[in-house]
């Protein structure tokens, strides 16, 4: 449910965004020719019984899977570890160069996969590890075993890692007025024109995009957040990966938050959406 209400909250699609994702849905046959061009971000939710080819992308006559299906919008992976270890290996690649690569012995096809993945996962077999343990019947082996079906190098590449409680009766019958979609994405949306402007001049306009020497200029900090930054690396065996996605991430809070430069809560926020890392996957 989260997930699909994400949708709602995204930045409005870009004018060659919206081209070129309706380019992908009209070679894959998937195009509504009664709207034109794809107005809204795809939301895609593959079941984890689907074949690699069919979410990566491939065939005889290549073409574009679910993660090209999902660009400029959302790939939901319901239940993760019950996809297959070689799928989810498959992403590692897209993840990094937002694309996808098909070679075939007379073909090579080249899609756009610039998606954001979210996934869920059950902390065990039964569900309840870690939320109610007199319930929670696992043994730490099946626990090791089904946590072990995510590897750490496919989890660095998430930038956020949430942990959800499960929802209280009173929260969710409470009459309490939340946030509505609609103002939160006013919100985003002025963040996406900061980074638009901010990044003019370059052929990208997001702070996921920056590469390492521009993240130097952009996502530079005061001393006591480098202080605090180099604790966390150390202590929490960060990759150079998630050194450089925690930067960007915390890029992104301050752009929210209305900040030209990120400060310490910016980036202390950051560091604890990593939280998987150092539970499931210790280094």
């Amino acid at each position: 449910m989260l997930s699909e209400s994400l949708i709602s909250i995204l930045p409005d699609l870009e004018f060659d965004e919206a081209i070129e994702i309706t380019k992908i849905y009209s070679i894959s046959g998937e195009l509504d020719n009664t709207i034109g061009v794809v107005k809204n971000r795809p939301f895609r939710k593959p079941h984890y019984t689907s074949s690699t080819i069919s979410i990566i992308g491939g065939g005889k006559n290549p073409m574009p899977g679910e993660i090209s299906l999902a660009h400029g919008g959302v790939l939901f992976l319901d239940e993760i570890p019950e996809f297959k270890r070689q799928t989810l290996e498959a992403l590692r690649g897209p993840l990094e160069d937002k694309k996808i690569v098909i070679r075939r012995a007379n073909i090579t096809a080249e899609y756009p996969a610039n998606f954001m993945l979210i996934a869920s996962m059950n902390p065990c077999p039964c569900g309840y590890y870690g939320i109610d343990d007199n319930k929670c019947k696992c043994s730490m082996k099946a626990i090791s075993k089904y946590i072990g079906k995510i590897s750490g190098p496919f989890l660095d590449r998430m930038d956020l890692h949430i942990e959800v409680k499960p929802v209280k009766f009173e929260e969710i019958n409470s009459l309490k007025k939340t946030e509505s979609s609609k103002d939160i994405k006013i919100r985003i949306n002025t963040a996406r024109n900061i980074q638009l402007e901010r990044y003019k001049n370059y052929s990208f306009y997001t702070n996921s995009q920056l590469t390492p020497n521009l993240i130097k200029k952009y996502c530079a900090l005061d001393n006591d957040s480098k202080s605090f930054l180099k604790i966390a690396f150390e202590k929490l065996g960060m990759s150079a990966r998630a050194y450089y996605r925690i930067l960007k991430v915390a890029r992104t809070i301050a752009d929210l938050d209305g900040k030209e430069k990120i400060e310490f809560n910016h980036l202390s926020e950051a560091v604890q959406y990593r939280n998987l890392d150092r539970k499931f996957f210790p280094r």
